[in-house]
Parts: structure tokens; sequence; C-alpha cells
């Protein structure tokens, strides 16, 4: 059993340095998993990766294609509308149930996930994106629904926040991303939150991944993504 245990745990830990790097562009899209390089980047088995890869492909970070291994997803901005809405629609109700069922913890924790956020830097001094700053993000985002009491909805909002994160990372530098104050945004959620104004958190979530949308269709994505 314990040995499990730690199989179970090593494959976790390979699981999410495989998230974080496939998220802050390790390999573009369309890129062959090569089982092999892999094994030895992480410094364990090609069982392990594996078994990484094969769950990542449950939440559409990795496409598992027969006969010719693990591919990091191709990106389509035809698509992107249609997971926009869905992570809307599915995130407004979310906030609603989350709002109604969160107890004083939450909102604690709720502050507390938004406080690491607004301490995490968005860009590197070359002003590439930080990977601290998507997880924070991310973390931020999945603890206003994390009251909500529907784990299924939990699991899709996740799903759905890395697909979008994928589309950013990839996406060309847009003029108009420098002008959007997405500080304030994440401040006006927060306040829409503790103020239990349900209706409210529910549009600035819908206006802040929407917004986030726009802005990728509007610049498109880098050459090598679409390659």
């Amino acid at each position: 059993m314990a040995r499990r245990g730690e199989s179970e745990t090593l494959s976790t830990e390979v699981r999410e340095r495989l998230r974080g790097d496939i998220l802050a562009g390790q390999w573009v899209p369309g890129e062959k998993l090569q089982l092999v390089a892999l094994s030895s980047h992480y410094g364990t088995s090609s069982t392990v990766v594996r078994e990484a890869l094969t769950r990542l492909t449950g939440e559409r970070l990795v496409e598992l294609k027969p006969n010719r291994g693990f591919f990091v997803p191709r990106l389509s901005l035809e698509e992107l509308r249609d997971f926009n809405e869905l992570r809307c629609l599915s995130e407004e109700f979310g906030i609603k149930l989350a709002i109604e069922r969160g107890d004083l913890q939450w909102e604690s924790e709720v502050f507390a996930a938004h406080h690491t956020l607004e301490r995490t830097p968005r860009h590197h001094e070359d002003e590439s994106l930080n990977p601290g700053w998507v997880a924070a993000h991310a973390a931020f985002h999945a603890k206003l629904l994390s009251s909500c009491g529907l784990p299924v909805l939990i699991d899709l909002a996740a799903t759905l926040s890395d697909e979008t994160s994928l589309y950013r990372r990839w996406a060309a530098p847009s003029k108009n991303q420098v002008q959007r104050d997405i500080e304030q945004e994440h401040r006006d959620i927060l306040q829409a939150v503790i103020d239990r104004d349900a209706e409210r958190a529910g549009a600035l979530l819908r206006r802040h991944y929407t917004l986030t949308m726009e802005l990728i269709l509007e610049s498109g994505l880098l050459p090598e993504a679409t390659s």
C-alpha cells in the first residue's frame, strides 16, 4: 500500500510539473511529447510519465493520437468563443452557489488567494508572462468557486481555465492589453463576492473572461503556435 501511495504521489507531481511546463510554453501547440525525453527531463520512468500524460488528456492539455503518441493540442481561435461562453455560463452559476454557501472561512481564503495574486508580478523583465502569476491567477479563480459544492463544475472550470491560459500564452502581443487594468478587474470581482452580490460577481466574471478572449482574437496567435 505504501509503495502504491508513493507511486501515485510521484505521478501527481510529474503531472503538475508537466501541466506547468505546457502552460508556460515549453512545447509549442502540435508538438509531440516524447516519452524518453520527458522521462529524462523529469528524472522518472516512462511509466510514470505515460500515466501523467494520460491523465492530462482528460483535462485537454494533452492530445493522444492513436499509434502516434502524445501531443500538445493545437489551438483554434474558432473554438475560443465557444470555450469562453461555456466558461462564463458555468462560472456565473458556480459563483452564485459559492456566494450562497460560502462561509467566513471561504471569504478568508478568497482574500488570501487574491493577496497572493496581487503580490505576484504578471510579467518578467523581458515582458514575458510569469508562470507564477498564471498559477496565482488560476488559484484565485478556483478559490472563488470552491464553496459551490459541485465538484463537476469545479473540474470543468479548471479545465476551461487551463484552456484559456494556453491560448493566452500563445497569443501575439496586443497594444490594448497594456491599457487593460486587470488588477482592478480582480479587485472588483473580490468586492462583489465579499458584498455577497452574486449577480454583479457573475457579470464581472463574464466581462473579465470576455475581455481576455477578445484580446486574443484581436491579436491572433504567435506564428510558431500556428505552424
